[in-house]
């Protein structure tokens, strides 16, 4: 699609007119059009229910340009997109090698009994989501979790207790 298509009524409805007045800001920021889709499914994700639906896929493969599998490959591969609807407050355990030698594994099983969400699952009320994740670059400060984009670190089940009780 070139700039100068209009968009199909279902892409149109799958962006909202406001963020599609973002998106098109967005894109002059870079020199091909197609560079602003990580950007751009940041903002989908921030503002259409902190997920990535199907139909936002194909919106922005639309948008962009692009086949929708070619955006599929880009939101599938980076673990800060999700592909299905995920709590309130996203939690991620940091698990390799030097959290899980300073105890990540009861971090994580602490998380799960406060929060009631399994790894890999949501809370039975919806406001968490629980995962393992890949090293977050924060080694020297093991074990750590990301909640909401927020690293907390040094952590001792009593932390963990403290941080996630302020949330709920």
């Amino acid at each position: 699609m070139s700039r100068e298509q209009p968009l199909s009524e279902a892409s149109r409805r799958a962006l909202g007119e406001e963020l599609l007045r973002e998106l098109q800001e967005l894109v002059t920021h870079y020199p091909k059009r197609r560079a602003a889709l990580i950007p751009a499914l940041h903002r989908c994700q921030e503002e259409l229910g902190g997920w990535l639906t199907p139909e936002i896929l194909e919106a922005c493969a639309e948008y962009f340009g692009l086949e929708p599998v070619e955006v599929f490959g880009v939101a599938s591969f980076y673990p800060m997109f999700h592909l299905s609807p995920m709590g309130r407050h996203v939690i991620g355990v940091c698990h390799n090698v030097a959290c899980e030698l300073r105890g990540a594994q009861d971090i994580l099983a602490k998380v799960c009994e406060v929060t009631g969400a399994p790894v890999g699952g949501h809370s039975p009320d919806g406001r968490f989501s629980v995962s393992t994740v890949e090293c977050q670059g924060a080694c020297c400060a093991a074990p750590m979790i990301d909640m909401d984009g927020v690293f907390h670190e040094n952590l001792s089940e009593a932390d963990v207790v403290r941080i996630l009780g302020g949330v709920r």
